[in-house]
């Protein structure tokens, strides 16, 4: 079993050492002791952490992810919370995914209403908006 110390695992992780010890701070990682009390991580720590990432990277909030974790350190008998709360984070995450392809859709119509600009292929009096029109 690899033993990291935490400017270690923060390189394996992509975090700061600061970060980690928030994170501790917080309850959602706790470092293993050595005989001299000095953090060290193994290689499951860094699968855990990589999960919590995740979570974050969906927009789940830092209390959402606390709960999260102090639902799965109370065990199996809170599934279906922990399912629950991975299923709102999921929807909103979806609807925000929605309103992202909705916008780039929108900056991609401007970038080729501009090489039509440029190259001509749209008429000088012609305007975004009416550009649009013929999207919808």
């Amino acid at each position: 079993m690899q033993k990291l110390r935490i400017s270690e695992f923060a390189d394996q992780v992509g975090l700061t050492a600061f970060t980690l010890r928030y994170y501790e701070n917080e309850g959602l990682i706790e470092p293993h002791r050595d005989a001299n009390g000095r953090r060290y991580y193994v290689d499951q720590d860094i699968r855990w952490i990589k999960f919590l990432l995740h979570l974050k990277k969906t927009g789940m909030t830092m209390a959402e992810i606390e709960q999260y974790v102090t639902w799965r350190a109370q065990g199996d008998s809170t599934i279906e919370l922990r399912r629950n709360l991975l299923q709102q984070v999921k929807k909103e995450a979806e609807e925000k995914v929605a309103e992202l392809q909705a916008s780039l859709e929108i900056v991609n119509h401007k970038i080729d209403w501009y090489d039509g600009k440029l190259d001509s292929s749209i008429s000088e009096d012609e305007d975004f908006a009416e550009y649009m029109k013929k999207f919808q």
